[in-house]
């Protein structure tokens, strides 16, 4: 009982909305300096190629995290920003409209639908959050890197189908949780940072 009261006193101090709009805002530059280097040649790629690309980001953070090597060098920090920004392009995919894929989005409006797409996603984050009482900052970094290859395994699945579910959330939700769970992993690697 005592350990339940000190985490549940630790955590009530802290501010998750800022935590998670500070992990949003590092996101939203990488994503803004790529836009400006390369525009939006994203918008060519369908659902499931973004799909496919963050299950690569994540699959090698789980990959480093089971073999305890990283040949390559990159920050695994890198891979959960890069999962953030692709989930967010996924949900813009899902937005605009698919018969104008080939359509360049200016700066300002490829940047304003990362806004609300990720406004829409810290609104729902903050409502599960509370409902589920903070549960994630005692989980493993692991088991939230499992969660999220799960529910890229579930959206393949959907995908497969057509997008038809039967009584599950579409992709979009799928790509929220992901963002989500990808924020938490950058919140406790900054805790552990510092």
């Amino acid at each position: 009982m005592r350990f339940t009261l000190i985490m549940t006193e630790n955590i009530e101090k802290r501010d998750t909305r800022s935590e998670m709009e500070r992990e949003v805002a590092e996101c939203r530059a990488l994503f803004e300096k790529k836009t400006r280097d390369y525009g939006t040649s994203w918008r060519i790629l369908r659902l499931p190629s973004l799909t496919d690309q963050i299950f690569i980001k994540a699959n090698r953070i789980r990959s480093i995290q089971e073999s305890g090597e990283n040949r390559v060098g990159d920050d695994v920090r890198d891979e959960f920003v890069a999962m953030v920004n692709y989930a967010v392009m996924a949900l813009v995919q899902c937005k605009v409209e698919s018969d104008k894929w080939k359509e360049e989005l200016p700066l300002e409006k490829a940047l304003a639908l990362y806004d609300e797409q990720t406004k829409q996603v810290l609104d729902l984050m903050m409502d599960k959050n509370h409902d589920y009482g903070e549960a994630w900052r005692q989980m493993r970094i692991s088991s939230m890197v499992d969660l999220i290859l799960m529910k890229l395994l579930r959206i393949k699945q959907i995908e497969d189908n057509d997008g038809q579910t039967l009584v599950s959330e579409g992709v979009e939700g799928g790509y929220m949780d992901i963002i989500n769970y990808s924020l938490f992993c950058l919140v406790r690697i900054t805790e552990n940072e510092n």
